[in-house]
């Protein structure tokens, strides 16, 4: 088919083939044209040219940024003048915008002619948006560790992104990096260079499918403490590798060193607290299957049980109901 060909063409000469159409206003003659943008993904599988300029892209970031001995800058470069006229722009559409809604009028293409030009405004080089605040909301996280977790060393906290340097005796200094694997433990005795179980009936294959659905926990969590511990923010370079019994591992570059001890205790500390209940017996089954009761006692200030007393809980949502707390 012809779009199968152009697809091909567009791979050979390196351009994207799932772009993302915008469209563009002009508010002096009222006339509109549609513009595309790459996609942008890592995903080979998704895009083959937009990947491949990613992987291009974080290799010259691992060159050029992995030997820095200074901080990286982090101070915004000065405003060019195309983006001084898109914020300018901006600023004119916005306001006739909102004229039209003050007069009662259809406003849907003015807000469609926003969101192009703050497409052009990323485009552009220029970060967040013009009215202020997140573009998306902030990712909340635990850092709490299970009680029970083993304790982990913990150094005081640096502002810094650069490892430890080493002086030699020749007054040389040193900043080594570190290579690190994590594997997960094993699940039972595989035939050597085929990856199957010897014995299937004593394979673990409930444990090894727990770590598999985990894993992306273990390593967010093994970062954090890893940070923790070495009491400054770590940069690393890493990549999910699938073994031949189809475990996932870790191939982690870190920016400077810690002691092999710490990164052993930090790896089992790690693993220690994803929590998952165990499943190896079954309790119930059949006709005997528990059935869940509702608990009307309020838990917290915020739980929907106050309902059921006429008591507004705090923090209230819409579709908040008594007993589901």
């Amino acid at each position: 088919m012809a779009l199968d060909v152009a697809v091909e063409v567009a791979k050979l000469n390196g351009v994207c083939i799932r772009p993302i159409e915008l469209r563009r206003f002009d508010t002096h003659t009222g006339t509109s044209e549609p513009f595309d943008i790459p996609c942008g993904t890592t995903n080979e599988a998704k895009c083959p040219p937009c990947a491949k300029r990613n992987k291009q892209l974080r290799m010259a970031q691992c060159r050029e940024g992995w030997h820095l001995d200074t901080e990286p800058v982090t101070t915004p470069h000065p405003a060019t003048d195309d983006q001084k006229w898109l914020i300018e722009f901006r600023a004119d559409v916005q306001a006739k915008h909102d004229a039209a809604e003050r007069d009662g009028d259809e406003v849907a293409d003015w807000d469609e002619a926003i969101a192009g030009i703050d497409a052009e405004i990323n485009a552009a080089g220029m970060r967040g948006n013009v009215t202020g605040g997140r573009t998306a909301p902030r990712r909340s996280r635990s850092t709490r560790r299970r009680q029970d977790a083993p304790d982990l060393p913990k150094r005081a906290r640096q502002d810094t992104t650069l490892g430890r340097t080493f002086i030699a005796a020749d007054g040389t200094v040193f900043r080594p990096s570190l290579f690190v694997t994590l594997t997960l433990t094993s699940y039972g005795k595989i035939r050597s260079g085929q990856g199957v179980p010897v014995d299937p009936a004593t394979y673990d294959y409930a444990r090894a499918a727990r770590d598999a659905l985990h894993f992306s926990k273990l390593v967010d969590r093994f970062v954090q403490n890893l940070r923790r511990v070495a009491g400054y923010d770590v940069q690393y370079f890493a990549t999910v590798e699938p073994q031949k019994r189809f475990a996932p591992h870790l191939h982690m570059a870190i920016r400077g060193t810690l002691p092999r001890a710490e990164i052993k205790q930090t790896a089992a500390a790690t693993y220690h607290q994803v929590w998952w209940p165990s499943v190896d017996e079954v309790r119930f089954e059949g006709d005997h299957l528990p059935v869940w009761a509702e608990r009307y006692e309020p838990c917290s200030p915020a739980c929907a049980n106050w309902l059921r007393y006429g008591i507004q809980p705090k923090n209230a949502k819409p579709g908040m109901t008594p007993g589901r707390c």
